[in-house]
């Protein structure tokens, strides 16, 4: 993780923005303390996918149109 001062961060914000986007963490401090850390956006997407293909392996698909056979009372 880079770590840069926040007037560096400010006078590069493109630069650093770049850096956090191709997948590096910035660590943006302030007199020694830390105030954020920038990093890429979350595949959010991408993410979903994987975990619905993770489920497909096991997934059991089973009609749910046709009626059952038990009897239920529906509240109106």
């Amino acid at each position: 993780m880079e770590t840069v001062n926040i007037s560096e961060f400010r006078a590069n914000l493109l630069k650093y923005l770049d850096i956090a986007n191709s997948g590096n963490e910035i660590m943006v401090t302030s007199n020694g303390k830390q105030l954020a850390t920038i990093s890429a956006p979350s595949r959010q997407k991408e993410s979903a996918r994987a975990q619905l293909d993770a489920l497909s392996g096991n997934a059991v698909i089973h009609d749910v149109i046709s009626p059952i056979k038990s009897d239920w009372d529906a509240q109106l």
